[in-house]
């Protein structure tokens, strides 16, 4: 029996027409090879909402490992991220035009979860691929980071041996034409990163010790 892999994108925000995560996701769908499948979904950009739809795919696929992805508009590489909090703070409303500040995520919860992905190994094998790969120290206190919380909660709660984490990355080209100064990543680029995170998630159930911190 195949493992399942589960890979979640979001839909558009903030006034974008695309978002580079689901166009990115979707290409995976249905990829299969050797001991595991994919499947994707997307989320929409939504509080709460959005959690329901992570909970309800988790609920069905029963998936080994899921990696959620989400766009980091300004960021410059795939950022593997290590650690959720237990925070929404919005800098912009989301898609039904909320805008929560300073409102756990779970009442009562951790402060925050970090990733059970292998981080450094697969910014390792990023770099290696001749891919821009670093390590992130914050998901943000967007949805993403919102998403990210919940995701391993509800791993933590049920005693689960999924695997789960967060992964952001840059703009397409066409929205950084829109946006002066912000860098960009090809989509072929995005989606053959995400195929080496699934790869080296599978092949690496302990973490490689390699410098990924940061000064400041």
């Amino acid at each position: 029996m195949k493992k399942i892999i589960l890979l979640t994108g979001f839909e558009p925000f903030n006034n974008e027409t695309i978002n580079p995560s689901w166009e990115a996701v979707r290409q995976l769908d249905g990829w299969h090879e050797g001991e595991f499948v994919v499947h994707a979904r997307k989320l929409p950009c939504v509080f709460g909402h959005a959690l329901k739809v992570v909970h309800q795919a988790v609920e069905e696929l029963q998936p080994s490992i899921v990696i959620a992805v989400g766009q980091a508009g300004g960021r410059v590489d795939m950022s593997v991220e290590r650690v959720a909090i237990n925070i929404d703070d919005a800098p912009i409303a989301d898609n039904q035009q909320r805008q929560l500040v300073d409102q756990p995520i779970v009442n009562g919860g951790p402060v925050a979860y970090f990733s059970t992905l292998p981080i450094k190994a697969i910014v390792h094998e990023l770099r290696e691929a001749g891919l821009p790969a670093s390590v992130s120290q914050t998901a943000g206190t967007f949805v993403c980071n919102h998403v990210f919380y919940g995701l391993m909660h509800q791993a933590h709660e049920w005693g689960t041996t999924m695997r789960a984490g967060f992964i952001h990355i840059p703009y397409l080209p066409q929205q950084a034409a829109k946006h002066p100064g912000s860098a960009s990543m090809k989509l072929e680029d995005v989606v053959e990163g995400l195929r080496i995170a699934v790869r080296t998630t599978l092949a690496h159930t302990v973490d490689m010790r390699e410098a990924g911190g940061l000064t400041h």
